[in-house]
């Protein structure tokens, strides 16, 4: 490592499965940095509706690794480099610096300090705040494998399901980088005014409006892909808009899955947090406007509010500043 890094720090534990209740604020020690690990002295995480399924319990053994206790949830953050081992030749002590993590083995970002694999940890585009870094990885990572996982070309038209959540409105971004045609189904007045300010092609609500009819009007064809990032009746029900041979891609995780019709083939997949994948992201984001849609900054000491507001309307992300 370059420098010596502090042997404690505040983060937001758990020590056993159950509610938003369960969260609590703890000292901790700080991870331990390896050859080929940064480590990152956190600003911004992201909270997202799957750190609710992991703290209660349903990632519990998923991943190959057991749950241990203190356990430090939060998928990924932004932040500065802190300490670097002795491999790591990308970054340096002060860089501005993202990451797409697992909390498993090693701690998530609800904490000072996290430590992640080089390979996983990318720089802050000059585009964007650290907020804006810091909620963006595994719902720009994951929308970019969608809509990879779907094979998209210039012309296509795309319906993004969930248009105005984390994933949904970078997918509608990044798809008309990729000068695709898109239909965004939101949910609720300010997700709709998001997504048609993103650069939607069309967009209904998801909630009152009848999707089916307005996929319809807006390719009468049938949609050539699919992105959903929710499931549900509605969802199965836009489903049906695909042509026979179109394709429809979920993120693995969304519960329920889209059921889809027989010719229409459902990809399942994981989001690229590879350099690779990374690379080519930031490459994604430097060519035109990116939005990365922050609804509500919390502290870290109102990291139980900021679950319960998960299970609430609200769409973009919802952040957790670090002290």
């Amino acid at each position: 490592m370059t420098n010596v890094k502090p042997d404690t720090m505040q983060a937001a534990v758990i020590d056993g499965f159950g509610g938003a209740e369960m969260i609590t604020l703890r000292t901790v020690p700080v991870p331990a940095v390896g050859p080929e690990d940064i480590l990152i002295r956190v600003e911004v995480a992201g909270v997202a509706s799957w750190d609710v399924d992991e703290r209660e319990g349903r990632y519990d053994g998923a991943f190959g690794f057991a749950s241990t206790f203190p356990y430090i949830l939060g998928w990924d953050g932004a932040g500065t480099v802190a300490a670097v081992g002795a491999n790591v030749r990308r970054f340096k002590d002060g860089d501005r610096v993202y990451a797409a993590s697992m909390p498993l083995p090693r701690g998530g970002f609800y904490a000072q300090y996290a430590v992640v694999a080089e390979d996983h940890v990318a720089p802050v585009p000059d585009a964007l705040t650290m907020a804006q870094a810091g909620v963006m990885p595994w719902d720009a990572l994951t929308a970019l494998s969608g809509l990879d996982a779907l094979a998209l070309k210039s012309g296509d038209t795309l319906m993004v399901f969930g248009a105005s959540g984390g994933i949904g409105h970078m997918a509608v971004q990044l798809a008309k980088r990729h000068a695709v045609r898109v239909l965004a189904v939101a949910s609720g007045d300010d997700g709709v005014a998001l997504a048609r300010d993103l650069g939607a092609d069309a967009v209904v609500d998801g909630r009152k409006d009848d999707v089916v009819a307005a996929a319809h009007a807006f390719a009468p064809d049938g949609r050539d892909a699919a992105l959903f990032t929710a499931g549900g009746a509605i969802a199965d029900r836009a489903t049906t808009a695909v042509r026979d041979g179109g394709r429809v891609a979920c993120p693995h995780g969304v519960m329920p899955q889209p059921q889809v019709r027989a010719g229409v083939p459902l990809h399942l997949y994981n989001g690229d947090r590879s350099t690779a994948a990374t690379t080519r992201l930031n490459g994604l984001i430097a060519s035109g406007p990116f939005t990365v849609h922050v609804a509500r900054t919390f502290a870290l000491e109102q990291i139980v509010e900021a679950h319960r507001v998960l299970d609430t309307h609200f769409v973009g992300k919802l952040a957790l500043r670090l002290p």
